[in-house]
């Protein structure tokens, strides 16, 4: 059974490489007005939320609406991985991953806006936690050593890279062989997922654009009350 899984596995990651790159990459043209004019497979990429909504990561009806527990739990992190988390925003995501890493593990923080860093840096400092590192990033680029991170995980934010294709392009070379990259992402199937509708993504968008990188789909969990947990995986050779 293992060695019929690599073998679907390494086939499954020969075809990704050789997915044809679109021509143009990207389209500029309107659309729903909480996007920007900017295209990416037949997709409206979703405005960026600013520094200045902080407040509504750490808003107390979080955790009932999202689950955020229970996603921590079905990604069942291991004592001692490095973890990347991309958005890290305040660390609300950052700080529950933490604990079940332990002190050994590591967490890069990355995000496109020092101001985001400022107040992760802040909270972190207010729980007493040691093992996330605040890392500033760009639009195309996360910022991150090659082959450094065991997983990476994006909660909410993709819909918003103003660069996807370079972005997941770099995420993939920061990832250890065999490392995953995790999209939480509010269901786009779902009409009654009470979220603007470029903010939402559905499965087989997510699938479609990762064909373009050396990733494969490993699952999709669907523990959430609405959001899907997609997880790829890069090839361990």
């Amino acid at each position: 059974m293992l060695a019929r899984f690599a073998v679907a596995f390494i086939a499954a990651t020969a075809l990704a490489q050789n997915a044809p790159k679109p021509d143009p990459l990207y389209e500029t043209r309107s659309g729903d007005p909480n996007g920007i004019e900017k295209w990416f497979m037949g997709r409206q990429i979703a405005r960026v939320m600013g520094h200045q909504a902080a407040d509504w990561l750490e808003r107390p009806e979080r955790e009932e609406e999202e689950k955020t527990d229970a996603m921590i739990d079905a990604l069942q992190f291991r004592e001692g991985e490095v973890v990347a988390d991309i958005g890290v925003g305040s660390g609300y995501i950052a700080r529950r991953i933490a604990k079940g890493i332990g002190e050994k593990g590591l967490i890069y923080g990355v995000d496109i806006q020092q101001e985001m860093l400022d107040v992760l840096a802040k909270r972190m400092a207010m729980f007493r936690i040691a093992n996330v590192k605040g890392v500033l990033g760009d639009i195309t680029d996360p910022k991150l050593p090659p082959g450094s991170c065991d997983t990476m995980i994006m909660v909410d934010v993709y819909h918003e890279f103003d660069h996807p294709y370079e972005m997941i392009a770099a995420m993939a070379k920061a990832l250890k062989p065999g490392g995953r990259i995790v999209f939480v992402e509010f269901r786009g199937e779902d009409p009654n997922v009470p979220i603007k509708t470029v903010h939402k993504m559905t499965e087989a968008q997510v699938k479609k654009e990762m064909t373009l990188h050396p990733l494969v789909h490993e699952q999709t969990i669907g523990v959430l009350p609405w959001q899907h947990i997609i997880v790829f995986r890069k090839a361990a050779k």
